[in-house]
């Protein structure tokens, strides 16, 4: 029986075919790339989670780097939940929600129109940014509220926080009782 001898040939021609230019672009649609669809919700969802963690993470910095002078302890501003509401921890257990007297801000939970709840949350970044700006923080507790917050009366480097929401346009002032609204008439 003979043997057959098997004969590899290689091609060392040059290839007719180019090769296809890879597109940097990610929004161009190309051959098997990603769908313009998934790619509007990856952006869509990289944008909700900096709502989310760019708030948080900036809270946590002020927590970990800001103290605040009280009466009888320091205590530390550990987020603020709107222009004039902050949540605080004291080391005295004393703690918690506290409600900043003086000024009132728009309502970011319970808004009545658009332009209040955008109000509301640039109230929001501008008591972020004061507090977090400020070298001295200093608090003076004046009792509670009828919801069982604190009511804090706040000084930023010796000047009273509501003078400066209210000369910022941000607040209005307020001594309780009735609210005015927020949405242009």
């Amino acid at each position: 029986m003979a043997r057959s001898h098997l004969r590899l040939v290689h091609d060392t021609a040059p290839s007719r075919r180019r090769p296809r230019k890879r597109s940097l672009s990610f929004w161009r649609k190309r051959g098997r790339g990603m769908r313009i669809e998934t790619k509007l919700k990856a952006v869509v969802l990289i944008g909700l989670l900096g709502l989310v963690v760019l708030p948080g993470g900036s809270d946590l910095a002020l927590t970990l780097v800001r103290p605040v002078q009280a009466e009888a302890s320091t205590c530390r501003v550990t987020s603020i939940t709107d222009g004039d509401t902050v949540r605080l921890w004291c080391p005295n257990g004393e703690g918690g929600p506290a409600r900043l007297t003086g000024f009132d801000t728009p309502e970011l939970f319970s808004p009545e129109c658009p332009s209040e709840y955008a109000a509301a949350l640039a109230a929001k970044w501008y008591l972020r940014q004061a507090i977090w700006g400020a070298s001295e923080v200093r608090m003076v507790r004046e009792g509670t509220d009828r919801y069982g917050r604190l009511l804090v009366a706040m000084e930023l480097d010796g000047q009273p926080l509501r003078q400066l929401m209210i000369e910022a346009g941000h607040a209005r002032p307020y001594a309780g009782g009735q609210r005015a609204g927020w949405c242009a008439a």
